[in-house]
């Protein structure tokens, strides 16, 4: 129930009776937010992210095209390449 888990919340910080009801309401007109030049970048980068497709439809309908017609051919040593390489990147 809510009520208990308020309860155990409140004998676990020792905070019973500390805080009343409309005091969190009280702010001074001082109060200010300020936000560095990295939290603007980083909410700009996450909605470019938000808006970017899952999925790459015109990529994903190319391939499936060349897999269909046989035209889609993959080298084994670039393969191995580019997998090494991952490997290596994540590995730092």
């Amino acid at each position: 129930m809510r009520i208990d888990a308020y309860n155990a919340i409140s004998q676990t910080y020792g905070a019973k009776g500390k805080y009343k009801a409309g005091a969190a309401a009280k702010t001074s007109s001082a109060d200010k937010v300020e936000i560095s030049d990295f939290g603007r970048e980083l909410q700009v980068a996450k909605q470019a992210v938000a808006a970017a497709p899952d999925v790459r439809e015109d990529r994903v309908s190319e391939l499936k095209s060349r897999i269909q017609n046989g035209t889609y051919s993959v080298s084994g040593e670039s393969f191995a390449e580019k997998l090494l390489a991952k490997y290596e990147e994540m590995r730092g």
